[in-house]
């Protein structure tokens, strides 16, 4: 049997750090349906939402 280890590749960017907010009952709806909709994570849509406030203050 091969001795490459089986499973993910490493990524570029390892998603180490972690944080917690609190939102009401309406945002996590928002949140859960663009999720759905997106067919992706909830984190994956807070950390798009992060890049597009960040990129709009750039300009």
């Amino acid at each position: 049997m091969s001795s490459k280890k089986m499973g993910r590749p490493p990524s570029d960017k390892p998603k180490s750090k972690t944080i917690e907010i609190r939102v009401d009952e309406e945002t996590l709806s928002k949140l859960d349906a663009s999720a759905e909709k997106l067919n992706t994570s909830r984190s994956a849509i807070v950390r798009q939402g992060i890049d597009k406030v960040y990129d709009e203050l750039q300009k």
